[in-house]
């Protein structure tokens, strides 16, 4: 999941769903699985614009981003 939002994070936060699908080198199955979950628990949003239908992070993703680079600092600093 995490690479997911990364993903949408560095294409400056606006991506199209297959480009997604591609980038997350997942299967369908497992990627529908992830997408779900982001979405249900509002990581991710989508929104329709002149290009069609693209895919960004919400605060909420934003700041899981940040927390998750917290937590592998803390255990690469201690060795974990």
């Amino acid at each position: 999941m995490r690479d997911i939002l990364s993903i949408v994070r560095d294409n400056h936060n606006s991506i199209k769903i297959t480009p997604l699908i591609r980038k997350s080198n997942l299967s369908s199955q497992r990627f529908k699985e992830y997408y779900g979950e982001l979405s249900e628990k509002k990581f991710i949003i989508e929104i329709i614009n002149k290009n069609g239908k693209v895919i960004s992070l919400t605060e909420r993703g934003h700041r899981f981003l940040e927390k998750y680079k917290t937590i592998v600092s803390f255990i690469e600093e201690f060795e974990l």
